[in-house]
């Protein structure tokens, strides 16, 4: 059999709401259905042709229980004999749901397939899937004591920030840079080519649906940022941690999805792949410190690939908090220009599953819009995860 060569043909986000925002009014599967219909909007092809869809979630509990993916497909009025799978790879659900589609229509198990994420964190909180560890247990026990000492992101960061020399003044300007390259990426309308309106209903002051909606079109994580108003936050971890609000991710509300299939099945069809995907990669790291993944998986990419750092121009590494990226950028050495060139998590926000569909759909857009030829999106995760997606464009 010959080698099938897997490509993009289209990638999609909505726009990422802040905190109780935008967004905030939506149902998941709302959401999410939103963006898995706009590929077929957008591309003219028949949803019925899709072999797989793979989504990723975090917080499955509530509206985004029982088959986030699934649901959200059918409530959009997909095809029903299209299957859905829901996977939880923490911060890097939907990344590893591209990674697994990937592998699919690789494997040739499907000919094509659609990846996605969501993730509602007005509605559903960090920690809601253990709503009450009494009577349903907690995710770690003495067994894993044993082996390594439990420790929360937020730690994590901080140690990292301790072993890589990261300052309060390296995050703070790193916080700066996201923000601003947010606001010029909106001014330069760099996501034009990738954002899908969302019609977000209108509540009343009791909570309830008016039968009126807002068309959301625009990031609502933007804000007016200044080095002394960076300065003057308090830490988010420590009492003399390095990171702060300003650079640590937002809690936000998204979702993303991508459509990738085979590249003969795009020809047979009459679509125009924009990237192809040449290589995946999920590695572990040290469970405390983390956060970490984004080194080991970037390494493995560019080992397995024969590829050099400087062959990369585009990375989306998604900004959990600061000190991630800025020991990365220690550890590969990057030219940071070609580094989440158009803001990142810090700037933009960071809805948990949704995130690596809209970093892999950010890519292959900045790719095309700045005719780089190799890109990659890596992501930490909680756990001591890193995920890797080597993208070329076409």
């Amino acid at each position: 059999m010959s080698e099938r060569e897997v490509v993009i043909v289209d990638a999609v986000r909505s726009p990422v709401g802040k905190r109780n925002g935008e967004l905030s009014t939506m149902h998941s599967i709302n959401l999410l259905g939103d963006v898995q219909k706009a590929l077929f909007d957008r591309t003219g092809m028949d949803p019925a042709e899709v072999g797989q869809v793979v989504g990723g979630c975090v917080g499955q509990v509530g509206m985004q229980t029982m088959n986030v993916a699934r649901n959200a497909w059918l409530a959009a009025g997909l095809p029903l004999s299209v299957a859905a799978t829901t996977v939880d790879a923490q911060c890097g659900s939907s990344q590893q749901a591209t990674n697994l589609a990937y592998a699919m229509i690789k494997a040739g198990v499907v000919d094509s397939a659609v990846s996605c994420g969501v993730e509602l964190m007005s509605q559903i909180k960090m920690g809601a899937t253990i709503p009450d560890p009494d009577t349903t247990g907690v995710p770690v026990n003495a067994r894993y004591w044993e082996n390594y000492e439990w420790t929360s992101q937020f730690e994590g960061a901080e140690r990292i920030a301790d072993q890589w020399g990261i300052s309060r003044a390296d995050a703070d300007a790193f916080g700066l840079r996201s923000q601003e390259l947010a606001a010029k990426a909106w001014a330069e309308d760099a996501y034009g080519s990738q954002i899908v309106p969302i019609d977000v209903p209108v509540l009343d002051d009791e909570g309830k649906p008016t039968g009126e909606t807002v068309t959301v079109t625009r990031d609502g994580g933007l804000r007016e940022t200044t080095p002394e108003g960076l300065a003057n936050l308090k830490p988010v971890a420590r009492e003399d941690g390095v990171h702060t609000a300003g650079s640590s991710s937002q809690i936000s509300d998204g979702a993303g999805a991508v459509l990738m299939m085979t590249a003969e099945k795009a020809a047979e069809l009459g679509l125009s792949p924009i990237a192809q995907i040449v290589d995946t990669c999920l590695v572990g790291t040290d469970p405390v410190l983390m956060l970490t993944g984004p080194i080991d998986a970037t390494k493995k990419l560019l080992a397995d690939n024969d590829l050099e750092m400087g062959d990369i121009g585009v990375v989306e590494i998604n900004e959990a908090f600061a000190s991630v990226v800025l020991a990365w950028e220690k550890e590969l050495g990057p030219d940071m220009s070609t580094v989440n060139p158009n803001g990142g998590a810090i700037g933009l926000g960071h809805p948990l599953g949704g995130t690596g569909s809209i970093l892999i759909t950010k890519a292959v857009h900045e790719m095309q819009r700045s005719d780089k030829e190799y890109g990659i999106v890596t992501m930490c995760c909680g756990g001591g995860l890193g995920t890797g997606t080597l993208l070329k464009k076409l």
